[in-house]
């Protein structure tokens, strides 16, 4: 299993294909793909999909969407060796089945394809694998493929949540997190898929003022958090990024005090320096010196406080998730809360 595409529903299609191609450098792969009552644009960068959908009329299923949620992550697609057996077990198992099996084209490709209800307005279009996936792989870009995708749920969901991914789609716990600060909480349970190509991070706050109730709060429900980006160079990268105006969280100088103090760091001077100058968040693991864990994070980049892109650098097949990054983002995360006034 892999994942195949992100389907983002929004007030306007054209306007945030241009955001993707105007900050990001993605490139159009169909423009103006129009039903009778909504518009779609599709976008990629590497390996990564997007769709971009915004309702013509009242009727289209993006408006019902935006009339419940601010714009943000509709459906997550996965691609699969055999649609048919996946819809029945998903079915088998207790999910329930928005659409049967039928064809769907995206582009100049037509592909079978049967789509799951998740978590909140999330939904999961389950896609029959292309044995050619070279034949829709945008030219190479600083983005490459999606690294993770975060869920967000409601507290006292996780553990649900996690059961219903491992039996649906079997997807497997692996990392967990309990992160607390002085101010706020959050519990999380990574979940992988059993070749490793899928990995999503599923976060319930835990205290009432956490960020994930923030998000919660803003997005009216579950959904998904953010999305991860790998990059093969996070410092050119975000450097071309920022000259963009993308918008990026912060990341205070004192966190590279910090980090020089550690003891065998992986990184020459000369490197820290530049990722210090781009506010990249490092992390590593004593048992493997060289896998290190390069991560940053755009600010909301809807007009609430809710979905937000990562950009992440595995240097020698870094695995898994860094606790010291994770900490350091939720540390971050709270600044922005208090300048908005939603974290005390």
């Amino acid at each position: 299993m892999k994942i195949d595409h992100v389907h983002f529903y929004v007030e306007d299609a054209k306007v945030w294909r241009d955001w993707f191609l105007n900050y990001l450098g993605f490139t159009v792969v169909t423009s103006h793909i129009n039903s009778l009552h909504t518009c779609t644009e599709v976008v990629k960068s590497g390996d990564v999909c997007f769709l971009l959908s915004s309702p013509l009329l009242p009727t289209s299923p993006v408006a019902e969407f935006l009339r419940q949620h601010p714009p943000g992550v509709a459906d997550v697609a996965f691609a699969v060796e055999d649609v048919e057996a996946a819809i029945a077990h998903a079915q088998a198992h207790g999910a329930t089945i928005l659409q049967s099996i039928g064809e769907r084209r995206i582009g100049n490709i037509s592909r079978k394809c049967g789509k799951i209800a998740a978590w909140g307005g999330l939904t999961h279009t389950l896609i029959e694998k292309l044995n050619f996936d070279n034949q829709i792989t945008s030219s190479p870009n600083f983005i490459t493929a999606i690294d993770h995708i975060v869920l967000n749920v409601a507290i006292g969901e996780l553990e649900a949540a996690v059961a219903w991914y491992e039996k649906i789609l079997d997807l497997q716990p692996r990392q967990a997190f309990k992160i607390q600060t002085d101010r706020s909480a959050l519990h999380s349970q990574v979940m992988v898929s059993r070749d490793g190509s899928v990995q999503l991070p599923i976060n319930e706050p835990a205290s009432s003022n956490s960020q994930i109730q923030e998000f919660l709060n803003f997005n009216r429900g579950a959904g998904i958090q953010h999305i991860a980006l790998q990059t093969q160079n996070i410092v050119d990268a975000i450097a071309q990024f920022r000259n963009r105006g993308l918008p990026l969280l912060s990341v205070p100088q004192t966190y590279y005090t910090q980090l020089k103090q550690r003891l065998e760091i992986p990184l020459s001077s000369a490197e820290l320096e530049a990722i210090a100058q781009q506010e990249i968040l490092v992390d590593w693991r004593k048992d493997n010196q060289n896998g290190v864990l390069l991560q940053i994070f755009t600010q909301p980049i809807f007009a609430e406080p809710t979905f937000f892109l990562e950009f992440i650098e595995r240097r020698s097949q870094a695995q898994g998730f860094g606790e010291g990054n994770f900490r350091a983002l939720f540390e971050a995360i709270e600044s922005e809360q208090m300048k908005r006034g939603t974290l005390q």
